[in-house]
């Protein structure tokens, strides 16, 4: 970070810790507060990929087996929750954001059988990492993604660990925000983990 950048960023953590008491704070709001004056910038819903699956080919064989509707399909695809954007280098970084009960103090395991997690597993599919690598500009070894999980789940003893298990060598790509009241904890991790590959 530049030294106008670090400047704004003093002034966004002063502003959040009064902030912090009062209620949870937004992904969205938490990095559009941090990244003004920057370089970098934050969009919603992404729409990129929002019709990556129509055109996508297969082979004539295939196409004879499966039912071909009269009307064109016109969307169908993906849209991650946001997309950090560095100006300067052109790369983006795809946010998913995912909230989810879990088992913790006072309920019963059950409270964690939600699937909302697996649903990030489609990121690390080998035909949408390309695809988001070949957008975003974010090469190997790195993954194209950053995945966010709120809520109780980022508690559950087993979700926690399956989670990880799932990300593997690449942690730095996972972050559990237990404590939505304190942004501090995302923005460091998106700090000293994340925002270099956007360079």
């Amino acid at each position: 970070m530049g030294k106008n950048e670090l400047r704004k960023r003093d002034k966004w953590q002063n502003r959040s810790g009064v902030k912090a008491g009062v209620a949870e704070q937004s992904f969205h709001e938490v990095f559009q507060e941090c990244f003004q004056g920057t370089n970098f910038s934050i969009r919603a819903n992404p729409k990129e990929f929002d019709s990556i699956y129509v055109d996508y080919p297969l082979l004539k064989s295939v196409l004879t087996e499966i039912y071909t509707p009269s009307e064109k399909i016109k969307k169908h695809g993906i849209t991650p929750d946001f997309a950090i954007d560095h100006a300067e280098s052109g790369k983006t970084l795809y946010i998913e954001i995912k909230s989810q009960d879990g088992w913790v103090e006072g309920k019963k395991r059950s409270a964690g059988r939600g699937n909302a997690h697996e649903r990030v597993c489609k990121y690390f599919t080998p035909g949408l990492k390309k695809i988001l690598r070949e957008k975003g500009g974010i090469t190997e070894p790195a993954l194209p993604f950053w995945a966010v999980f709120r809520g109780d789940i980022t508690r559950d003893p087993c979700r926690v660990r399956e989670i990880t298990c799932w990300f593997g060598k690449y942690p730095e790509h996972l972050f559990f925000w237990r404590n939505s009241k304190d942004p501090n904890p995302l923005i460091d991790h998106f700090d000293s983990k994340l925002k270099s590959l956007l360079y």
